[in-house]
């Protein structure tokens, strides 16, 4: 485990830690948290470092994907991916901060797909958008459902509008 952290601690070269990460310093920090390599990026390095993890540190596996929500501040979302690599058995956890009126990351289904469905899920429960995802339909909630409920303002006692029951297309009705 030391050897690979060591590999992508020179791959990775953290900025300024007090700073947001922007394009030219991709990534803000790094450390190691209950055993797990820590990045904050930039989000517009989400997806070249995550192919890079993948194409040259055996980054095989995406384990998933959610957000944190810091209502208040000024980057309000966290989103937050984890990867394992099967041949090292390791595991990476990268961070990116995005805005409340933009929360904008880039999919990373082209180089993992099972982030298809994870991603529907974080889009759902925070309204993560998440960019060049081909099918961001919800998955959790219904057509229709309003709001994202795990965002921390979501008013747990709202009522949600009814929609008709419509069943599945090509069910077979008795």
């Amino acid at each position: 485990m030391a050897a690979v952290f060591a590999q992508l601690a020179d791959a990775f070269p953290p900025g300024d830690g007090d700073a947001q990460p922007t394009p030219e310093a991709p990534v803000a920090s790094r450390g190691v948290s209950h055993g797990v390599l820590v990045l904050a990026l930039h989000p517009a390095a989400l997806l070249p470092v995550a192919r890079r993890l993948r194409d040259d540190f055996g980054f095989d596996l995406f384990l998933d994907v959610t957000a944190v929500d810091w209502p208040g501040a000024p980057l309000r979302f966290e989103v937050v991916h984890h990867l394992y690599a099967t041949t090292h058995r390791v595991r990476v956890r990268l961070k990116t901060r995005v805005a409340e009126a933009d929360p904008v990351v880039d999919s990373l289904t082209g180089l993992y797909g099972a982030a298809g469905y994870q991603e529907r899920e974080c889009h759902d429960m925070y309204g993560i958008v998440f960019r060049g995802h081909a099918d961001l339909r919800p998955i959790l909630l219904y057509e229709g459902f309003e709001g994202h409920p795990l965002r921390k303002d979501y008013p747990k006692q709202r009522e949600q509008p009814l929609v008709p029951y419509r069943p599945p297309q090509g069910a077979l009705v008795r």
